[in-house]
């Protein structure tokens, strides 16, 4: 039995009981595997279901969908609203949070994220510039914000490479971070559900932030997105780079989804670019380190972020 696109909303909302934008829609569908079940499905799935929920509620008198809110327009069904009393349910309105006063910019947080994956997941880090992707014909969230790449030569003895490049197991690994300045219940699901749609494809994908709020029920909300679709959390330390963390651990996948790497190849140079490093890299054994995002050392990372915190 196949459904199309707005009988699977219906479902996820109904199950749900709670207003959720498209996107969430999307992902919490394919985490309950109802996508397999789609009449049809295209290259950018989650922007054709939120396509289609936009204009059935403009041009549909009969629509089951209510909108709510903004940034991210989010979607309840006409019985919940009833179920309600009526009453627009307080977690559509936009949380107005306090927040310490952030300088920097999301950019500046990249050479923390490659100081800290260097020396604690020995990888070797690289930049997807985003403005160099061809965006023609897939949607927003394609483009992680860095990658990286764990070789193990450094922890194996050359025969043990050998013998395991031989039997199809080269324990290279790959890594996808999806950065922000900050999470807290403003921006936890769309943040998360980028870094799914990001980093999902890679054999331990994370959402990195500098600033994680601390409330219990955010915390939670956070550890149970992060069990449902395998995303690991990371927490960056401006003050001290040493003691960032992974304060929620990825499920670590033993494949990759080649199709979202082929992808990725072929609309961003840098990614491509990145692919061909780590290929001389495995043939020659020996990786040269300037060809990926510069380890800054530790002091002058501290001194480089303090003259952008406020």
């Amino acid at each position: 039995m196949s459904i199309t696109f707005l009988e699977m909303a219906e479902r996820v909302l109904e199950e749900e009981k709670q207003p959720l934008s498209a996107s969430e829609i999307w992902f919490i569908a394919v985490n309950k595997g109802y996508d397999k079940i789609l009449s049809s499905k295209g290259k950018t799935p989650w922007a054709t279901l939120g396509a289609l929920i936009y204009v059935d509620v403009r041009d549909n008198p009969s629509t089951e969908f209510v909108p709510l809110g903004a940034r991210p327009k989010r979607f309840i069904l006409k019985n919940q609203i009833d179920t309600l009393g009526g009453v627009i349910p307080e977690t559509t309105k936009t949380p107005k949070i306090a927040t310490s006063k952030i300088g920097f910019l999301e950019k500046d947080l990249h050479s923390l994220m490659v100081y800290y994956g260097f020396y604690y997941l020995k990888a070797y880090l690289k930049t997807i510039n985003h403005s160099k992707s061809d965006k023609k014909g897939f949607g927003e969230w394609v483009h992680p914000d860095i990658v990286g790449c764990y070789f193990p030569y450094k922890d194996w003895k050359g025969e043990v490479v050998e013998v395991s490049t031989l039997m199809g197991n080269t324990s290279v690994r790959l890594f996808s971070f999806e950065l922000k300045r900050e999470l807290s219940i403003s921006n936890i699901r769309e943040s998360f559900f980028q870094a799914v749609s990001n980093s999902s494809w890679a054999n331990e994908g994370y959402l990195v932030a500098a600033n994680i709020d601390t409330d219990d029920d955010f915390r939670n909300e956070l550890k149970r997105l992060s069990t449902s679709f395998g995303i690991g959390v990371i927490q960056l330390d401006v003050d001290d780079p040493d003691s960032s963390d992974i304060i929620l651990p990825a499920n670590s996948k033993d494949f990759i989804d080649w199709e979202t790497v082929n992808k990725l190849s072929s609309i961003n140079p840098d990614f491509s670019n990145f692919l061909n490093r780590i290929i001389n890299d495995m043939k020659s054994k020996e990786i040269r380190k300037e060809m990926y995002d510069k380890v800054i050392d530790k002091e002058e990372l501290i001194k480089l972020l303090s003259k952008r915190s406020i």
